[in-house]
C-alpha cells in the first residue's frame, strides 16, 4: 500500500532528521566514556534501522516523530556524559546560583530517571499509533497496550543492561549499568517508565474523550466478548480436523 507523504510532512520530518544527526555527531565527537557511548547507541542504531526499513509500509504522524526526536535527543545527552554524570546540577547552578538537586534534597544524579520517565511519556503515543494501525486495537486496548508494551520493554532493557554489565564488567559495566549504588535502581526505572506511559495515555484519552463523539461506545465495545467459543484444546481439535479434511 502506497503511503501519502505531503511536502509539509517531508520537510518537517527531514528537518528533524537533520537536526538530530547534527546533535548526534556533535555529542559523539568526544564523549566522556567512548566505549559506554558505543554501547548506549547500539539500540539507537537498531531503532533507526527499523524506522528506515519500515518507511515504505509504515510512517508515523508528525506528532509521533516529534516525540521520538525529543526522546532521542535526551538519550544523546545521556550517552555523551554517561547517564550518571550528566552535569545538569552545574548547569542549573550557573543559571540560578544554587544546584537543582538541592531544591529536592537529592544526592544522586537523576538524569537517568528523567529519561526513563520520558521513555514512557514520549514513546507511548507512537506505540499507540502502531497498535491502532497494525493490530487494530480499539477503545480500552488502544490505551492499555502502549502502557503494557512500555513496561515490558522497560523490563527487557533492564535485563539487557544487567547482561551487558555482567559481560563487560569493570568500569564499562558500571558506567553502562549506572545504578549509582541504588539496589532498587531497575525497579524505579521501570516504574517511572510506566508512570510516564500512563500519563501519556491519560492525556490522550482526555483529548479523545473531548473530541471523539463515540468515545464511550468504542470503549464499551472494545471490552465485549467477540467470540464466545473457548479456544485451547477446542481450537487444536478444529485445526486438526481441518488438516485431516484438506
Amino acid at each position: 500500500m502506497k503511503i501519502e507523504r505531503t511536502q509539509a510532512w517531508r520537510t518537517y520530518v527531514g528537518g528533524l532528521i537533520v537536526v538530530y544527526t547534527l546533535i548526534w555527531l556533535w555529542l559523539g565527537i568526544s564523549p566522556l566514556h567512548r566505549k559506554d557511548w558505543i554501547l548506549e547507541n547500539v539500540l539507537v542504531l537498531a531503532f533507526g534501522v527499523g524506522l528506515w526499513a519500515s518507511r515504505r509500509v509504515f510512517v508515523f504522524s508528525r506528532v509521533s516523530y516529534t516525540l521520538i526526536f525529543v526522546f532521542l535527543c535526551l538519550h544523546c545527552i545521556g550517552s555523551h556524559y554517561t547517564y550518571a554524570m550528566v552535569p545538569y546540577d552545574q548547569w542549573w547552578e550557573a543559571l540560578t546560583g544554587h544546584t537543582f538537586n538541592s531544591l529536592f534534597g537529592w544526592e544522586r544524579n537523576h538524569f537517568d530517571r528523567l529519561v526513563h520517565f520520558s521513555y514512557g511519556l514520549l514513546l507511548a503515543y507512537p506505540l499507540r499509533e502502531i497498535f491502532l494501525r497494525v493490530a487494530e486495537a480499539r477503545g480500552f486496548w488502544g490505551y492499555f497496550f502502549p502502557l503494557e508494551f512500555t513496561l515490558a520493554t522497560s523490563a527487557l532493557y533492564e535485563l539487557i543492561e544487567w547482561g551487558a554489565a555482567e559481560f563487560f564488567g569493570g568500569e564499562l559495566g558500571a558506567a553502562y549499568l549506572g545504578t549509582q549504588g541504588d539496589i532498587w535502581d531497575a525497579h524505579k526505572d521501570m516504574a517511572l517508565a510506566g508512570c510516564g506511559a500512563l500519563l501519556a495515555m491519560l492525556i490522550t484519552a482526555a483529548i479523545n474523550r473531548y473530541l471523539q463523539r463515540d468515545f464511550a461506545r468504542e470503549w464499551s465495545n472494545s471490552l465485549k466478548v467477540k467470540d464466545s467459543r473457548p479456544y485451547g484444546e477446542n481450537e487444536i481439535k478444529r485445526m486438526l480436523d481441518e488438516r485431516e479434511g484438506a
